[in-house]
């Protein structure tokens, strides 16, 4: 993947990451039914892959991590 795919997919998950952590705070409303999305899931598995890339984008610029 080259340096800008990456660092836009990385800034798609931040966001996701961010509007699913706003979501997942609002108090539950009982009138509309149950939540139908997981949204404290959604904001820990786009905020691991968002790492994840971040990882990975130090990588393409030339930082050697790992051994």
């Amino acid at each position: 993947m080259t340096l800008p795919v990456s660092l836009a997919l990385c800034a798609v998950l931040l966001a996701l990451a961010a509007f699913a952590g706003w979501r997942g705070a609002q108090p539950p409303d009982f009138a509309k039914g149950p939540r139908l999305a997981p949204w404290r899931f959604i904001m820990v598995t786009s905020a691991t892959l968002g790492l994840f890339l971040a990882v990975h984008v130090v990588n393409l610029l030339g930082v050697a991590t790992g051994r």
